[in-house]
Formats: structure tokens, C-alpha cells, sequence
């Protein structure tokens, strides 16, 4: 037991199991042997490859024993740099904790077209997609998530906010200052297809709330009985504007990011209608591109949630995991991270003052302002054929 105990602490193969009679006779043997070796190392080595010869274990068999886990994220197109930076650290994070090594299965693209991804097959164990909608289709056609699944994680399950706000050409030679310039002869604006991105679908909407506000003066005045009249004239302006804005639209690219692209390195369009933390990117990364902020007088709270899906995460054995990563974007390090890469933080006490000025202030309607749900808004102004959207750009074909 002596023996095997000073092995145990030299030779990190060695098993905690008692040698055999015919083992401990051959490191008997060989202590006596190299008794006249001086050289402790040499000794060393010789037990630790006696040891090795009788427990049938191998270096290489026995020091890899840390755990290697996949964790599958898919997600809207703009987060792309946010993830990157995320996972790394919750690798690292969740290693320190578990001494388990994370790899991440990350993919990108349009929030709509990645929830029809994920309700056609694709088994994502967390989605973080442009809004809620997108995710509570998945929860409808497919039961891989509950219908309550907002009610998981704090804010609705959104640890992050946005808003959508102008990229201008430099010097706004167009003098581009709000809403209604969009809709001016000559302009040509820049956003993606509502039916493809979540972005899209907030741009949409936040171009909408501007519309009706301007008529309305006060959004609550939609729920006021009293002001049916009112109400209907100011939804017809509405559609109107709308009609005139996508009139002024010369591509409709299927996400975010493609317009992005079409915006700034394709040199199309005076303006482009985007995420406030894809505007921010663009600025910092594309410095030579000529391009500036313009923060409208009013915008839409935007709220890109992010949940588990239940019924993938449980199969793939990470369901423990999955939460843990979820839970990770609200803690301190992870809303640091969230507003490094312009995304305006939940908890923003937790981030530095200087990181937080960079967030202009805007005054924001939210979501249920102008309509119930995104329910609602997916009937109401973007189904196939008989929302408001189709009907306004059907008539820009004709």
C-alpha cells in the first residue's frame, strides 16, 4: 500500500485499485534493483512504467477525461459578433465550473427563416431570435417548447433591447430627419422583407407607430372607444404612409445584415432603416464607408427574446446546459457583453458609465402600443396575401 500510494502521488495513470501479489513482488524486485541509482527521477519513471504494465491503462487513454458538449444556438442575423464573443466566455465559464468543454453550433440567418428552420427539423437546444412571434410559432407548430415559455427567464426572456434607428450617406446630403423624410420622391430607403426578417418586421411596425402618432398625438387613444373616428382616419394615414414609404424601396434583401451589405458596401440606397446596434456596428467597422446616425423623434422598443427548446435540449442531454446559458446572458458579464456589442442591457447598473453614453435617448412606444400581440401584428400586417403589407407592396408591382 506504501508503494501504491507513493505511485498514486507520482504517476497520474495509476488507479487507486491494490496492486496484485505478482505486482507488488515486481516493484519489489525492481526497488531493490535501483536502489543503486542515484538519479530519483529514473526511478520514478521505472514504477510509474511498472504500475502502467499491470493496470493495462495508457497515458493517452486516461488523461482526457474532460467532457466535450455541443450547445446548438440559432439565431437572428445581427447577432453574429454578440455570440461569437458570448460563447467563448461562457466556454470558459462553464469549464471553470464543470470541467466540461463547450462547443458551439451557431448559426445565422433571417428570424423568420430560422424558426421555419427550427419548426422544420432543424433541433436547435436554445433559439435567440428578433422577437417573439418567430418563437412562439415554434412553441405552435411544433411543441418543442411550451406556449409559456416567456415565463422562463426574467423580461419576457428577452435579456437585451434594442430599437431601430437611420444610417445616413455622409454629410446626410438628403437631409434625412425623420419618418416622414422616408417617404419623400427621390428617396430611396433601404430595409429588409418583413416576411423573412424579424428586423424587418420592427422596422415596419416602428415606421407604423410614427404614423399613427403623428395623427394621434398619443398612442393610448387606439384603446380609447371614444376616439373611433379619430382611430380609423389616423389607420388609413397609416397605410398610406406606409404604401408611399415601401414605394420608395428599390430591393427587399431577406435579413438585416443583407441590407446592411446592400447599404454599405454596395453603395445602394440614401438611407437605411436598421437595428440601433447594427447601425453602431456598421459605424465601427466601416469607417471608410461614409455613413452617420440619425436617431428619429420617436422609435419602437424592440425586445429580441431568447429561450430553450425543451423538447431538443432534453434530448440532446442539455437541458442543465442550455439554462445555464440563457441564465449567463442576464449576469453581470454577460450584459457587459450585451452592451459592448450595442445591445442596450437589462441590467445596465452592472456596466460601465462610459459604455452606457453611447446609447442616444429616444422616445420609444413598445410593441402593445399599436397592437395586442405579435399575433395581431402577424394578422393584421403581415399574412400571406391579406395583411397590410402585401396589400401596400402588391400595389407597388401593378
Amino acid at each position: 500500500m506504501v508503494i501504491s500510494g507513493f505511485l498514486l502521488g507520482f504517476c497520474p495513470w495509476a488507479t487507486e485499485d491494490q496492486p496484485s501479489k505478482e505486482s507488488l513482488e515486481s516493484m519489489l524486485k525492481i526497488s531493490s534493483f535501483v536502489d543503486g541509482f542515484r538519479n530519483t527521477g529514473a526511478v520514478l519513471a521505472m514504477l510509474c512504467l511498472v504500475l502502467l504494465s499491470n493496470c493495462g491503462c495508457s497515458p493517452s487513454e486516461s488523461a482526457s477525461t474532460t467532457k466535450v458538449r455541443t450547445l446548438k444556438n440559432v439565431s437572428y442575423d445581427p447577432t453574429r459578433e454578440l455570440y461569437d464573443e458570448f460563447n467563448k466566455v461562457f466556454a470558459e465559464h462553464w469549464q471553470s465550473t464543470h470541467n466540461e468543454v463547450i462547443e458551439f453550433a451557431q448559426s445565422h440567418g433571417g428570424s423568420g427563416k430560422q424558426a421555419r428552420a427550427v419548426i422544420e427539423g432543424l433541433d436547435a437546444d436554445v433559439v435567440s431570435l428578433a422577437l417573439s412571434g418567430d418563437i412562439d410559432a415554434i412553441a405552435e407548430k411544433t411543441s418543442a417548447l411550451a406556449s409559456t415559455w416567456q415565463k422562463n427567464f426574467p423580461n419576457n426572456s428577452s435579456p437585451y433591447t434594442s430599437t431601430i434607428v437611420f444610417l445616413v450617406r455622409q454629410g446626410n446630403p438628403k437631409g434625412i430627419k425623420d419618418w416622414a423624410d422616408l417617404t419623400r420622391d427621390g428617396i430611396e430607403v433601404i430595409t429588409p422583407n418583413p416576411k423573412t426578417g424579424g428586423g424587418a418586421r420592427w422596422n415596419y411596425l416602428a415606421a407604423w407607430g410614427y404614423a399613427l402618432s403623428s395623427q394621434l398625438g398619443d398612442l393610448s387613444k387606439l384603446k380609447d372607444a371614444n376616439e373611433s373616428d379619430s382611430v380609423a382616419k389616423a389607420t388609413q394615414y397609416a397605410k398610406e404612409f406606409i404604401a408611399k414609404l415601401y414605394s420608395n424601396v428599390p430591393i427587399l434583401d431577406t435579413s438585416a445584415r443583407a441590407a446592411t451589405n446592400t447599404f454599405v458596401q454596395r453603395q445602394i440606397g440614401d438611407v437605411l432603416i436598421t437595428w440601433e446596434n447594427e447601425a453602431y456596428l456598421a459605424l465601427r467597422e466601416s469607417a471608410d464607408a461614409q455613413v452617420e446616425l440619425v436617431i428619429p423623434s420617436i422609435s419602437i422598443l424592440a425586445e429580441p427574446p431568447v429561450a430553450v427548446v425543451d423538447q431538443y435540449a432534453q434530448a440532446h442531454g442539455n437541458t442543465e446546459l442550455a439554462k445555464a446559458y440563457v441564465d449567463y446572458l442576464y449576469s453581470d458579464e454577460g450584459q457587459r457583453i450585451v452592451a459592448k456589442h450595442f445591445y442596450r442591457p437589462r441590467r445596465s447598473e452592472v456596466v460601465p458609465a462610459e459604455t452606457m453614453q453611447r446609447f442616444a435617448e429616444v422616445k420609444l412606444f413598445e410593441l402593445t402600443d399599436i397592437v395586442s400581440d405579435w399575433r395581431e401584428a402577424q394578422e393584421t400586417h403581415f399574412k400571406d396575401r391579406s395583411g397590410v403589407f402585401d396589400q401596400v407592396y402588391s400595389s407597388k408591382a401593378q
